[in-house]
């Protein structure tokens, strides 16, 4: 596992975020469905640790 979190991981974490936020207000859209499934297995082929997890998450949060 790494610690290192990148811009484009950012960037990623927010467009997930984004993704989820939109599918939730408009359910069963395929197209949105597909989007959320590529950026979480993008997210998850990064193998970061627990503790880099949450500072993805806090920092994508941040530039919301």
């Amino acid at each position: 596992m790494r610690n290192t979190i990148t811009e484009d991981l950012v960037r990623t974490q927010q467009e997930w975020t984004a993704t989820y936020e939109q599918l939730a207000g408009q359910p069963g859209r395929t197209a949105l469905r597909r989007r959320l499934l590529y950026l979480s297995r993008v997210l998850a082929g990064e193998r970061l640790s627990p503790a880099a997890k949450a500072e993805l998450r806090r920092r994508a949060a941040g530039r919301r």
